[in-house]
């Protein structure tokens, strides 16, 4: 009775010469709603405006941290280690928060102490929706960009973003996802 039971089963599954076939294949693409959603879901961060960027030292000094910023109109600094991996980063938030009171006596002290360490980050191949939904519900005004070797390779911050929006909000026809590799 077991045996006749294994034997109905793969019957109902199918022979061993049966050619196998991927279950996920058979699904209909994705239709978005307008070409923002597309662009929100399908591309890349890659693809949005990440650059320029720069980074600095976790030795920098405090001071001269925030003379670069208001020099170069930077809301936040980029801190890499001597690898060149990202260490931190130095906002506008902490130079209010951490600095600002205390700015005579801390100014001759390297940013790592007053850095945000181990940021959190987007990577370049992550969607843009992934580096809105980091933003807003982290709080975050500021986003280091990494490659896949863990490398910065960007930031993306508040204009940048809404640049993006606007860029693809008038995109209001339905928008099919692009086909996958397997598909095309």
């Amino acid at each position: 009775m077991a045996e006749q039971k294994r034997r109905g089963r793969r019957a109902a599954e199918g022979s061993d010469t049966d050619e196998f076939r991927d279950p996920l294949s058979n699904y209909d693409p994705i239709v978005y709603d307008d070409g923002l959603e597309l662009a929100l879901c399908e591309a890349q961060v890659a693809d949005m405006q990440i650059t320029p960027f720069a980074t600095y030292s976790a030795s920098l000094t405090i001071e001269r941290a925030i003379e670069t910023m208001a020099t170069n109109d930077f809301f936040a600094l980029m801190i890499v280690d001597e690898e060149g991996r990202l260490a931190g980063i130095f906002s506008e938030r902490d130079v209010l928060v951490k600095v600002a009171e205390q700015y005579e006596q801390l100014k001759t002290h390297p940013v790592s102490e007053v850095m945000t360490p181990n940021p959190v980050v987007i990577y370049a191949t992550d969607s843009p929706a992934k580096a809105i939904n980091l933003m807003a519900i982290g709080g975050f005004r500021h986003l280091p960009v990494l490659g896949v070797d863990d490398r910065v390779v960007g930031i993306l911050g508040p204009q940048r973003m809404a640049r993006y929006i606007h860029e693809h909000f008038d995109d209001r026809a339905p928008q099919q996802a692009p086909p996958t590799a397997e598909g095309a």
